[in-house]
């Protein structure tokens, strides 16, 4: 599922990061906010309007638009095995 339609307050793991379009900068800085397969990741927040999402990452949380979590498929953790942020 993509994490731009993961409920808020569901923990989840991050599975892939699919792009349609080979975007090398897009992939750099999804990783360099920490966006990395296993890492755990939770919707914090969605505004009125759906952009941007409050998203925790690890233990970080970041601001993201709902087009880039399109590209994030994540695994909702439906048997608690996601920690909680410390």
């Amino acid at each position: 599922m993509k994490l731009s339609d993961l409920k808020a307050g569901t923990p989840a793991i991050l599975t892939e990061i699919t792009v349609d379009h080979a975007d090398a900068q897009f992939n750099r800085r999804l990783l360099e906010m920490g966006f990395d397969i296993g890492v755990d990741v939770e919707v914090l927040h969605k505004a009125a309007f759906g952009d941007p999402l409050a998203v925790r990452v690890g233990g970080v949380v970041i601001a993201i638009r709902r087009a880039d979590a399109a590209a994030v498929q994540v695994s909702p953790d439906t048997q608690g095995l996601v920690r909680a942020a410390e």
